[in-house]
């Protein structure tokens, strides 16, 4: 079976090329759809749009139920399960990738802190 899932051709081709470098191929997976809960409406009510992904020989297994469409849950679910192997098989990669997260979200409420401080201070000043 193809990968062929409702993004973009590079995003396909990187996912393809990420599922190859961990050993997972597609006859390994096995896929069921069942009905999600939560927002989206009468769709996600009535069609089995999420996604539980596992891989047969590790005994690995993901639910994906953040999309509205069965498709992008697809994708999501096998994204999921690649974050899941490399946890696994490159603890070290991944707590690199981990570190780097941090760092960002740190300096993004860094940079949120300062912007509310000097909108506070513009506020005073025009109150007074």
């Amino acid at each position: 079976m193809s990968l062929s899932f409702p993004v973009s051709l590079e995003k396909n081709a990187s996912l393809k090329k990420r599922m190859e470098s961990l050993g997972i191929r597609e006859s390994d997976l096995k896929e069921q759809f069942v009905k999600a809960s939560g927002k989206g409406g009468q769709n996600v009510n009535k069609v089995a749009t999420a996604v539980v992904l596992q891989h047969v020989p590790s005994g690995k297994q993901v639910k994906c139920s953040i999309y509205r469409t069965q498709g992008l849950n697809r994708y999501k679910a096998r994204d999921l399960l690649c974050l899941e192997m490399e946890k696994e098989q490159r603890p070290e990669t991944f707590r690199y990738k981990l570190e780097a997260i941090r760092k960002q979200k740190s300096k993004q409420k860094k940079r949120a802190e300062e912007k509310n401080k000097h909108n506070s201070l513009e506020n005073n000043e025009t109150e007074d």
